[in-house]
């Protein structure tokens, strides 16, 4: 996908609402039955400590999920993408098929009820998918999605005593780092600086 691009682009100066995630919860980690169930084991009863609120705050993450998925699923059916570029989009909106999967079903876990996603319509709006006029444009949007999961995940590192779960964040954020820089150059946009992700 190298020079997808002719022309570098500017780099991105905005980041979306989902650099903001998790902020603003009354609660600074989730408990230990929710680390558990993040980490593919299961959570004893003795535990759970506060699973309703650790569902709610995975929510809020899993939305974010449905969000990517949907940018994506957009930028597919806009017809404005080549064939190469779109085959690596659908790989990365099966990323975070991948993502949502895991917190819904931690979520349920919980005792929790996963989040619906919205109508594509919402998306559309929210997202000012018409204003997409060339893969470019979708590529830039992307990007954007991308920087600010990647900010949105590493944001909640701290906050979290198990290190299991700082763990299974780290890794998301890692899986929306590796898309930021495929896209960043296929934008033919200049290497960032250091430090610039969870800034």
């Amino acid at each position: 996908m190298h020079n997808i691009i002719q022309s570098p682009l500017q780099f991105l100066q905005t980041t979306p609402s989902r650099r903001g995630f998790l902020r603003g919860t009354s609660v600074a980690t989730l408990s230990a039955g929710a680390v558990l169930l993040l980490s593919g084991q299961e959570a004893s009863a003795a535990s759970h400590g506060d699973m309703a609120n650790d569902a709610g705050i995975l929510n809020v993450a899993l939305g974010l999920e449905h969000q990517g998925i949907a940018a994506y699923t957009l930028g597919a059916k806009s017809g404005l993408l080549q064939k190469g570029v779109l085959d690596v989009a659908v790989k990365f909106q099966d990323d975070h098929k991948i993502h949502r999967d895991l917190l819904a079903a931690a979520i349920t876990k919980l005792g929790g009820k996963p989040v619906a996603e919205k109508s594509l319509d919402d998306y559309a709006k929210a997202l000012n998918a018409g204003s997409l006029k060339s893969q470019e444009d979708v590529l830039k949007l992307a990007l954007s999605l991308e920087l600010g999961a990647t900010n949105a995940y590493l944001s909640v590192i701290p906050s979290f005593k198990d290190s299991a779960l700082a763990k299974v964040a780290g890794r998301l954020a890692a899986d929306e780092t590796a898309h930021w820089a495929f896209l960043n150059q296929a934008l033919g946009m200049p290497l960032p600086k250091a430090m610039v992700f969870g800034a």
